[in-house]
């Protein structure tokens, strides 16, 4: 048994899909990256089929849930197909997250409260198919609510502020979304929800993160793939989860 106190690594697989898709062949496999990650002791793999399917492709979900012994998490926007596939695969755990056609990547949080009635609509089916039900928001305390009304478990709280801030050198604007993140993560573990975080975590920003105790899970993809190619994708996996224990204590 793992300590309560461990936190838990996603690795997000969607970019060796983007590296393989560049050819439209069949490699890099995003699956034997999954499977890789997994041995260099990732505690699931997070993969997100996008409407466009400009990475993940529909039979990558496939091979994932065929290969994998750790959980898959399922990002997905929420539109009916996305539903349809889900509830055909069950996977352990589906993270709702905004999507635009036009967006290089996922750009912000989910707009919950606008969106209530829809979207708790949205998620009964899957939670009744014992989907554990993750909602990506920004850090704000009116989304966290409304993430917590609609039923969701779990909320993944949005770094990309705090780490574009980091790489842009604004270490103002930086630590201002970091008191953000660690004040909406406390209030969101008072409200029962548990808590998540990612998007754009590198070695140099994730140790402020690893170290917020509400805080259960990172995923990160996106920076890893990119170390991977200099360096391997299990010691690239291995520094980070170093790193993270290292902030953890």
């Amino acid at each position: 048994m793992q300590a309560d106190n461990h936190l838990r690594l996603g690795v997000n697989i969607d970019h060796v899909a983007t590296i393989r898709n560049a050819r439209g062949g069949a490699y890099p496999d995003p699956v034997r990256a999954a499977k890789l990650a997994e041995e260099a002791g990732a505690d699931g793999i997070t993969a997100h089929l996008r409407e466009d399917r400009r990475h993940i492709l529909d039979a990558d979900i496939d091979g994932l849930m065929a290969a994998l012994t750790v959980p898959l998490n399922f990002e997905m926007a929420a539109t009916d197909e996305m539903q349809a596939i889900a509830l055909r695969h069950k996977p352990h755990a589906v993270c709702i997250v905004p999507e635009k056609r036009e967006e290089r990547t996922t750009e912000g949080g989910l707009e919950v409260a606008r969106e209530e009635n829809k979207l708790a609509h949205f998620i009964a089916p899957l939670r009744e198919a014992g989907c554990r039900v993750s909602i990506f928001i920004a850090a704000d305390r009116a989304q966290i609510e409304a993430a917590h009304r609609i039923g969701a478990e779990v909320i993944e709280l949005h770094t990309g502020a705090y780490c574009d801030y980091h790489a842009e050198g604004d270490f103002a604007a930086r630590d201002r979304e970091l008191v953000a993140l660690t004040e909406m993560a406390t209030f969101a573990h008072s409200l029962g929800l548990e808590v998540h975080a990612g998007h754009g975590l590198t070695y140099d920003t994730v140790a402020p993160i690893a170290a917020l105790p509400e805080v259960r899970e990172l995923n990160i993809g996106h920076f890893l793939i990119g170390e991977a190619i200099f360096r391997g994708l299990t010691p690239a996996i291995a520094e980070m989860r170093a790193a993270m224990d290292a902030a953890r204590g």
